[in-house]
């Protein structure tokens, strides 16, 4: 197996065609293996992925703690890391209320606990992970540009964002790429957001592209959800919504079959077949979930495959939002 790479924007580095998303190792997905997970980070290496996407705040640093510890075995040139920054957390475990922590003081502060966590002195992109509405974009982003020139970071990214928010951010300083929800269940960006990113020269890195799980092909609507994992609460999950969803995975997995792939893989190949400057991140916990997101490298969708998959999952489909309502009230690429 050979992974091939894409460039994130006209200024962002070269990555992996997949990337990883750590972010259930170590929070709200309920328990995770820590011996396990560090094997998949390390299984994820050999098999050529560059990208590992975290964030400060997945398990209040646990996460970036993992991480350090996988790469201590791996040359620190050899990956590109991902983080964000912003959210703030609670000594039970909870998240404090919005809105974010994305002013200048806070970019440095978050970013020097980041650097000494992740035992590297730079990180590769750099991002608030929401934004504060009253902290113009444009302070957050000169910040991030002062670290950048300073050497601590190299790229500034953005995350869950809009089309005019796009714009005023790269009149500051470069930006590498957005990182936003996209998959089948989740076509939004598709109006505004990635033709302005286009036009800006921005990548995109699609976290959610299994739709935190449904389109993976593993779900049932009996399954038990712990009280740690968010999904307890999505509308997405929730009872006539989880089960509508599933109609449109059981027809998805059809399609699948007649591609010799798994409902999981067809999802992940899908997202990455709508451009070249598309990135999906994939969340696998486990070695065997990680071993079958790879095969999508080998999975080639036509014209013909394509429309296929989008009449079985047509735009618009899914029930229920992505974000209970508070959640979705704080996301500008919403607005």
């Amino acid at each position: 197996m050979t992974i091939g790479t894409r460039k994130l924007g006209t200024t962002g580095p070269e990555v992996s065609l997949i990337g990883l998303g750590a972010m259930g190792m170590s929070d709200l997905y309920g328990q995770a293996d820590e011996a396990e997970s560090i094997a998949t980070l390390h299984a994820a290496f050999d098999a050529g992925l560059t990208l590992v996407d975290t964030a400060d705040f997945y398990g209040a640093g646990a996460n970036e703690l993992l991480i350090a510890r996988a790469l201590k075995e791996r040359r620190r040139d050899e990956i590109v890391l991902s983080v964000k920054f912003g959210s703030r957390r609670t000594p039970d475990g909870g998240f404090q209320p919005v809105p974010y922590d994305v002013s200048p003081a806070a970019v440095k502060d978050r970013l020097a606990y980041s650097l000494r966590r992740l035992n590297t002195d730079y990180i590769d992109i750099y991002r608030p992970a929401r934004l504060n509405p009253d902290i113009p974009v444009e302070e957050t982003v000169g910040a991030l540009e002062e670290m950048r020139q300073a050497g601590f970071i190299r790229h500034i990214g953005l995350s869950e964002v809009g089309a005019r928010t796009l714009r005023r951010a790269a009149a500051v300083a470069p930006i590498s790429d957005l990182q936003i929800e996209y998959s089948l269940l989740s076509r939004g960006p598709e109006t505004s957001i990635i033709p302005a990113l286009r036009e800006l020269g921005i990548g995109l890195t699609a976290y959610g592209v299994l739709s935190r799980g449904l389109l993976s092909g593993h779900w049932t609507a009996a399954r038990h959800l712990d009280a740690g994992d968010f999904r307890a609460h999505s509308p997405r999950f929730q009872g006539e919504n989880l089960r509508a969803n599933l109609r449109l995975v059981e027809a998805l997995g059809r399609v699948a079959e007649r591609l010799g792939a798994t409902t999981g893989q067809v999802a992940i190949a899908w997202v990455a077949a709508q451009g070249d400057d598309i990135v999906p991140l994939i969340g696998a916990r486990r070695r065997e979930r990680l071993a079958e997101s790879l095969g999508v490298v080998d999975l080639v969708l036509d014209a013909g495959s394509r429309a296929e998959i989008e009449a079985a999952v047509p735009a618009g489909s899914a029930a229920g939002e992505r974000y209970a309502a508070p959640l979705m009230a704080t996301l500008d690429s919403e607005r």
